[in-house]
């Protein structure tokens, strides 16, 4: 399996993305659908053409807070945990845009799929407006919008979620994130208690006994 490194420098932190997603929110010129489409992207680690294709009805709200996403990509289907002000967040965007059942999630114009070059344009305005002047000219200029799912994936790790519920819930594999994301899962200053170690490791009758 060959995968690309992403280097930790290229990752956006928790304030950037704040900050970008605000910006896009504020934005007077975005199709509505934006906002809630690369929240999505952000804060659920869904693929951009995951998140165009959901349907009102691959969301599942369950009792109290929790709920789902049923996400699809390449003929395989997975379900992703949706975060509980997240669940808040899509109740009241499907409750006042009126979308119904079959309709798609975050529809463009005329209920159709949202325009890429739409969305794409709108993420470009939002890193020249918020990114440092010299990041930005340090990063590719048009970087797409995947960044914001590679830098949830990345929290999620850091946060101490398993490697393995992380690559079910973003349908990729434990080993690809080791590959892709190395900085997350470096032992370099980790104390490890070798006497507590030894005995547990120890055989019986060995000559530790």
């Amino acid at each position: 399996m060959s995968v690309d490194v992403m280097d930790e420098k290229w990752l956006l932190s928790a304030e950037q993305v704040r900050s970008l997603l605000k910006w896009i929110r504020g934005y007077a010129g975005a199709n509505r659908s934006v906002y809630p489409f690369m929240l999505t992207v952000a804060e659920q680690a869904l693929r951009p053409g995951e998140a165009r294709a959901l349907r009102v009805s691959d969301v599942i709200f369950s009792e109290g807070d929790g709920g789902s996403l049923t996400a699809r990509h390449n003929g395989t289907v997975r379900k992703v945990p949706l975060q509980p002000q997240f669940v808040e967040l899509l109740r009241e965007w499907i409750s006042e845009t009126g979308l119904q059942e079959d309709d798609l999630l975050f529809p463009g114009m005329r209920g159709r799929p949202l325009s890429a070059s739409v969305y794409m344009r709108i993420w470009e305005h939002a890193q020249e407006a918020i990114l440092p002047r010299d990041e930005l000219y340090s990063w590719r200029l048009g970087e797409p919008i995947t960044i914001l799912r590679e830098s949830c994936l990345v929290k999620w790790l850091k946060r101490g979620i398993s490697p393995v519920t992380v690559a079910e819930w973003a349908g990729v594999t434990p080993r690809w994130l080791a590959l892709r994301y190395p900085h997350c899962f470096r032992t370099e200053g980790a104390e490890v208690d070798w006497g507590h170690l030894t005995k547990v490791l120890a055989l019986p009758g060995s000559l530790n006994s």
